[in-house]
């Protein structure tokens, strides 16, 4: 008799014989699908007795097929009456061209189409292959699962994690516990990772890091193609460069341009200048150390408790580390506080430039600068710090040179062609005002009484400043000019030429930085969803005994699902994005 129609013989007559009596119970008999062996060498061993046992012949391998899965094994282990085969021996199990799975041993259930792999696992999809120790296949759920320890070796990339599931028909693995991907350029670490082979697109939960020679990115939640090395980060995100770190409620990463841009809520933190900038859009190009920022875009500068401020629609920082230099476009003003007692010194220009190796700051075009309650104007200002002490020292106001101080009279004013100042401690306490220069100044007494009226030209003066006030005069090679009884000095010429008081636009508190500019409209951020609940792997299923044959090598136990086989991750409540934007923003105005 041929050895196909021994088999069938043998499976005719036990399932008759079960059929009849499931009908004598009255249970209707679920149909299943018995596994076919196709090949092999057929034994009959009297230890075992409930398997026949199939070896493989001079034609090849024990060939095994069931319901489009296919089995290669050196021996096999079949259990008619259980519909179950143990494999032993270059195992391969197949799902068409989509999935395969080469162990040492394997076991196959025709009846749950569940099958397990051990020693030497190698699963494998069209773009990837899966490595571990052991491996459960459900081809109901089409899903398989490993908690020993795996290792995914990519196109691009080496995934690796203790705990991990596959999922056949989004071709996704899903990995838990110790997430690591290792690619010659960087480094992921993640407490839970989404792993798409067909794109290579890596979805990472929790605290994680993609660590490189030349920047670090960290986020709660972030999205990393690890074939075009593009990534996307929300949640507590940021990038730490060499000397730079970049937090934002997004942030876009690049890095086969080496480029970085965030949104919303931005915080650039230069580590070596002990400067930091906020603003709401940036975009940063490590390669250029080029930083672009806008919405709102502040650049502080800390100097022992007395910080500086700068403020545009739109700042770029260029530059090493050591060779900084910040323009800022449109609308630009400045602001330092002061130390305490201190009158604040700000100022206001279309455009400003800061050069940080030099300690030069121009205010260029429509100028205006308070140093206390002096105004100064003129068509560009330069401000000069001392390097050594990190101290103002100089300021330098060129063509049509104007400063004023509002009096109870009236407006002490000078101007001249040019005019240099010098500060003390910060303070502003001397400025000489040179050629062409005209005076009108409210002389008072000690009382501080009204006195008369000073109207002079002269070639140039000087001005000496104390408590933020006009306390002395000196003219050189004065040309004309008198103290003026008030009642005598009418008071139509009481205003120079070219005077204009812009005591409005002063800045008071570096809230006075966004006087007068709405709001910037800040996008939604798209968020990154957190994986949808697939449930457990493992059905809880208190008959557990029931499905698993006498004959397996697996237990109960091994079908329990364990806490640590699921990282769960809950959504967290949205606030009012405009609001917190508020808060955040009127927090960081506030620091330092």
């Amino acid at each position: 008799m041929k050895l196909y129609n021994y088999i069938l013989l043998i499976i005719l007559i036990f399932f008759g014989s079960n059929l009849s009596a499931q009908e004598k119970e009255g249970t209707p008999p679920e149909k299943k699908t018995q596994v076919t062996i196709k090949s092999g060498y057929w034994e009959k061993k009297p230890e075992f007795p409930e398997a026949v046992i199939y070896t493989r012949d001079n034609t090849g391998q024990v060939y095994i097929v069931h319901e489009g899965v296919e089995m290669w094994c050196d021996q096999a282990y079949v259990y008619t009456k259980d519909n179950f085969v143990k494999a032993y021996g270059g195992v391969k199990i197949a799902q068409g061209d989509s999935i395969s799975m080469l162990s040492k041993y394997g076991e196959y259930n025709g009846n749950t189409q569940f099958a397990f792999a051990s020693g030497d696992v190698n699963f494998k999809d069209p773009k990837t292959t899966l490595k571990t120790d052991t491996l459960y296949f459900d081809r109901i759920k089409q899903q398989a699962f490993y908690r020993s320890g795996g290792t995914v070796k990519d196109t691009a990339s080496t995934l690796t994690s203790r705990v991990g599931r596959y999922f056949a028909a989004d071709k996704k693995y899903q990995f838990l516990s110790n997430v690591k991907i290792t690619n010659p350029e960087y480094t992921i670490n993640s407490e839970q990772l989404d792993f798409y082979s067909e794109s290579g697109i890596a979805y990472m939960y929790g605290e994680s890091t993609i660590e490189s020679e030349t920047s670090t990115v960290y986020c709660e939640r972030g999205y990393y193609n690890t074939r075009s090395d593009i990534g996307y980060f929300v949640k507590n995100s940021r990038i730490d460069y060499e000397n730079r770190v970049l937090h934002g409620d997004s942030i876009y990463f690049d890095r086969n341009r080496n480029f970085a841009s965030a949104t919303n809520n931005i915080k650039v933190i230069d580590t070596l200048n002990q400067s930091f900038i906020r603003g709401h859009y940036a975009e940063v190009y490590r390669d250029k150390d080029s930083l672009f920022i806008t919405k709102r875009a502040v650049a502080i500068t800390v100097r022992e408790n007395d910080s500086i401020y700068i403020h545009a629609d739109t700042l770029r920082i260029t530059g090493a580390p050591d060779n900084r230099i910040l323009r800022g476009y449109y609308k630009a003003r400045m602001f330092k506080k002061g130390m305490p007692g201190e009158e604040p010194t700000s100022g206001k220009s279309d455009s400003i430039y800061v050069n940080e190796k030099t300690g030069l700051t121009k205010l260029l075009r429509n100028p205006v600068l308070w140093s206390g309650e002096n105004q100064m104007t003129g068509d560009t200002i330069h401000l000069l710090r001392n390097l050594k002490t990190d101290q103002l020292d100089t300021l330098k106001v060129f063509n049509n040179a104007f400063i004023i101080q509002k009096d109870s009279a009236g407006y002490n004013q000078v101007k001249g062609e040019r005019l240099i100042g010098l500060f003390t401690n910060n303070v502003l306490d001397t400025v000489n005002i040179v050629k062409n220069t005209q005076v009108i100044f409210f002389s008072r007494n000690e009382k501080q009484e009204l006195v008369g009226i000073n109207n002079t030209l002269s070639s140039s003066i000087q001005l000496y400043i104390e408590n933020e006030e006009i306390r002395g005069i000196r003219f050189n090679q004065q040309v004309t000019g008198k103290l003026y009884p008030p009642s005598q000095f009418p008071e139509n010429a009481r205003i120079l030429p070219g005077f204009k008081w812009r005591g409005e636009e002063r800045l008071l508190t570096v809230s006075d930085l966004f006087k007068g500019k709405p709001a910037p409209i800040l996008p939604k951020i798209k968020g990154i969803p957190l994986p949808k609940d697939e449930g457990e792997f493992f059905e809880e299923n208190p008959e557990n005994e029931f499905i698993i044959p006498d004959a397996s090598k697996l237990s109960p136990e091994q079908f329990q699902n364990k806490p640590e086989d699921t990282i769960l991750l809950k959504e967290e409540g949205e606030g009012e994005p405009e609001k917190e934007n508020e808060e955040k923003e009127s927090k960081l105005l506030k620091e330092n």
